[in-house]
């Protein structure tokens, strides 16, 4: 294919990733492919941050906007729509700049995922034991068949606990016996992680949150009210907008759902950079460095030759 190999650029919420993927798209002739799940979403572009048309410098930007609110975000839909997009650009040459922080989502692309099939009996079953009993219910069940699964999910990510136990009923095994196994990352993906100092990077969140609430996050919330964001299982459940739809709801006021949606994201950072750091393919590099381009540049070189490619 070229030889061209793509650059994933991961990390946690506000470092700085997506002016940084931009940069090398337009230095290496690249385009952007978008990984991180909530923009995906139509129309849910304040509260991610998402990159306006206008600044995107005539560069491409692949699974951006590809959701209505009322649509369900899966890793599975996203790593084969991803998938067949990067080998179109590796076909033409292109260089795919993979950029976001979702987790589940960088994992299953990089590391070919294998999905274990599903099954809507199964499903709509733990989903509604999840509306019935909440997530303390689906977790107890969880801790019964799979104590490991019960002791690494998050014991209030009912989603993953619901398909934990749709796993390990169907297979009959571990939940852990589906996941991918790290090895050489797909397609031979160089993989960049930005981060910054800890308060550093605190005070940014700070800031982007207070901006987002000050350009019109309540509005564009409303917004997507009449297009169905209540009925949607992942959207309405995004930081930012989950805390605005509480304020709505009159259980507290703007300013605190602006102060809970700093704590939310705070949180997920932390969440990001454990998962991420204990990848030791990631060279990782300081969002605040002031040679930041050159540097990954000069990085990319040592991983892939002069080349680039």
């Amino acid at each position: 294919m070229n030889g061209v190999r793509p650059i994933a650029v991961i990390g946690p919420t506000a470092t700085g990733k997506s002016d940084l993927a931009l940069e090398l798209a337009v230095r290496l002739g690249g385009e952007i492919v978008n990984i991180d799940a909530m923009q995906q979403y139509r129309g849910m572009d304040i509260g991610t941050a998402k990159l306006p048309v206008s600044a995107r410098r005539g560069i491409a930007h692949h699974q951006l906007d590809v959701l209505d609110v009322t649509e369900t975000a899966t890793v599975a839909r996203y790593q084969r729509e991803a998938s067949a997009e990067i080998d179109s650009m590796l076909e033409r040459g292109s260089m795919p700049v993979i950029v976001g922080g979702s987790m589940l989502y960088v994992q299953s692309l990089l590391d070919e995922w294998s999905f274990p099939a599903t099954d809507p009996d199964v499903r709509a079953k733990w989903e509604q034991l999840l509306g019935e009993g909440g997530v303390a219910a689906v977790h107890e069940a969880l801790r019964r068949v799979d104590p490991q699964a019960a002791a690494t999910i998050l014991p209030t990510d009912g989603r993953r606990m619901v398909r934990a136990l749709e796993v390990v009923e169907l297979t009959g095994q571990p939940f852990a016996a589906s996941q991918p196994q790290i090895g050489e990352p797909r397609w031979g993906t160089r993989i960049i992680g930005v981060d910054r100092d800890t308060a550093e990077l605190d005070e940014r969140i700070a800031r982007r949150t207070a901006q987002m609430f000050d350009i019109g996050l309540a509005e564009e919330v409303r917004g997507l009210l009449d297009r169905g964001l209540r009925h949607g299982l992942t959207a309405r459940r995004a930081i930012g907008y989950a805390q605005v739809l509480a304020a709505f709801d009159g259980e507290y006021d703007m300013a605190e759902a602006q102060h809970r949606t700093f704590v939310g994201t705070r949180r997920y950072v932390r969440r990001q950079r454990s998962w991420f750091r204990r990848d030791d393919r990631v060279h990782w590099v300081d969002g605040a460095d002031p040679a930041l381009v050159d540097t990954v540049l000069a990085a990319l070189e040592k991983i892939s030759g002069p080349q680039l490619q």
